[in-house]
């Protein structure tokens, strides 16, 4: 079952039990989490979103904003629900739990922080540069930046050359996303802090890093965690996208999370 309203989001639901929104990272779709819906659907009421300007969301009118996705979310989504979110997903995911308490039961991190970029009281964030290389990046070279930043995404998994062919596979399976809609994600990545909204946050919330992530720094998650007073899980093989491959261990984790007493 999905929605498919025109030119707003899509959203695939499958699964019965309580409603979790799973929001996907930067250049991909909901399609990333394929994988792990088997596993989730025997537990939850599953909604998988596309972010604006991606995967079904290609044409979206939706700006790729915060409060734009969270407007229509609320809106298309009704009853008490979890998020869940990787990456990029994970600041969409911050900031609807952050302002929306009294809808949101729960939150799980996959391989996401607060804050992406390396500041002088955030030291185990990327150096800036990096976002904004890639954004010149895109405009040049497409297809050869997009390869570059999967690699990197697939770096430190133990089965790397899977993992690459599936965020390859995935990315690029209902048209390529848009350069300027791809530099907007890049955008939120380098400029978005969240870190304020931890202190504060007051529904439970679930952290699942990757030991051997390139791109998130687990001592960044930990760090968030403590913040957050919430729970903390170390993958000793994950990378970046540990639920490509370890699909039922982040099912079990979430499982657990929920069902805590």
């Amino acid at each position: 079952m999905h929605y498919n309203i025109a030119m707003t989001l899509h959203i695939e639901i499958s699964g019965q039990g309580p409603h979790l929104i799973l929001l996907h990272g930067w250049a991909m779709h909901s399609g990333i989490f394929a994988p792990l819906l088997p596993s989730l659907e025997q537990h939850f009421r599953v909604h998988c979103v596309d972010l604006p300007g991606h995967g079904k969301s290609l044409h979206s009118h939706l700006a790729l904003t915060y409060d734009a996705v969270w407007n229509e979310l609320n809106q298309r989504i009704q009853a008490p629900y979890y998020i869940m979110g990787w990456s990029l997903g994970g600041l969409f995911a911050l900031h609807g739990a952050s302002n929306f308490p009294e809808r949101c039961l729960g939150l799980i991190m996959q391989n996401a922080s607060p804050c992406f970029v390396h500041r002088d009281d955030w030291r185990d964030g990327m150096p800036a540069t990096i976002f904004s290389q890639f954004a010149d990046d895109l405009q040049h070279q497409y297809t050869q930046t997009l390869h570059r930043f999967f690699m990197l995404e697939a770096q430190g998994s133990e089965h790397l050359r899977a993992d690459l062919r599936l965020l390859q596979k995935t990315a690029f399976s209902y048209g390529e996303p848009d350069t300027r809609i791809l530099c907007e994600g890049l955008y939120l990545l380098e400029k978005t802090d969240l870190r304020a909204a931890l202190a504060k946050l007051s529904i439970p919330n679930l952290w699942i890093a990757g030991r051997r992530d390139r791109l998130i720094n687990p001592d960044a998650m930990h760090s968030a965690s403590q913040l957050s007073n919430g729970q903390f899980h170390l993958l000793s093989h994950g990378g970046h996208a540990p639920f490509l491959t370890e699909p039922k261990t982040i099912t079990q984790h979430i499982v657990n999370f929920i069902r805590r007493p």
